[in-house]
């Protein structure tokens, strides 16, 4: 299976929402335009996803919709409590193994730190086992061989919005 890994784009400081909390963050023009961007590259690469989760999140979940539209999957965004900040990332692997059939290739889009240890769970064994930060609206994909909460995967790529964004 080959997972996704997408950190959330640029979000306005939790000031300048109407509650003042850090989950109603919502993505600032500029991010909008990165997310939009990225999806973009990602369709003009042949590169699809049959499955995207997403944290719950305000900036997070825009990010994830951005990118299914623009990956035209015709579906929308499952929005899953494992992918807060706040969780471990075991517990998103738990929900992972329970998927069935397992999709072919499916995107996560999350925050960071969450995302790193994730990455490093599932390439080392060990969720400080990989020095690895993903900027906002970076992505990285790994190959799982299998999905357990241990080394079952391979970081094949990992791109920064300069990529696809040299603004």
């Amino acid at each position: 299976m080959k997972l996704y890994l997408l950190r959330h784009a640029e979000a306005v400081d939790a000031t300048e929402t109407a509650s003042g909390k850090d989950e109603d963050r919502a993505l600032t023009p500029r991010g909008r335009r990165r997310a939009r961007a990225l999806a973009h590259a990602l369709r003009q690469r042949g590169i699809q996803c049959d499955l995207v989760w997403t944290s719950p999140l305000v900036r997070a979940r825009q990010t994830a919709d951005i990118l299914a539209r623009g990956l035209r999957l015709g579906r929308a965004p499952v929005v899953v409590e494992s992918l807060a900040p706040d969780q471990p990332p075991r517990h998103l692997v738990a929900e992972l193994q329970a998927l069935r059939p397992l999709p072919d290739a499916m995107m996560l889009v999350g925050h960071e730190p969450f995302l790193s240890r994730l990455a490093a769970l599932l390439c080392t064994g060990d969720p400080d086992g990989l020095d690895l930060t993903l900027k906002k609206c970076g992505l990285c994909r790994l190959e799982l061989d299998s999905v357990r909460a241990g080394r079952c995967a391979t970081l094949e790529w990992l791109i920064s919005p300069r990529w696809f964004d040299p603004e």
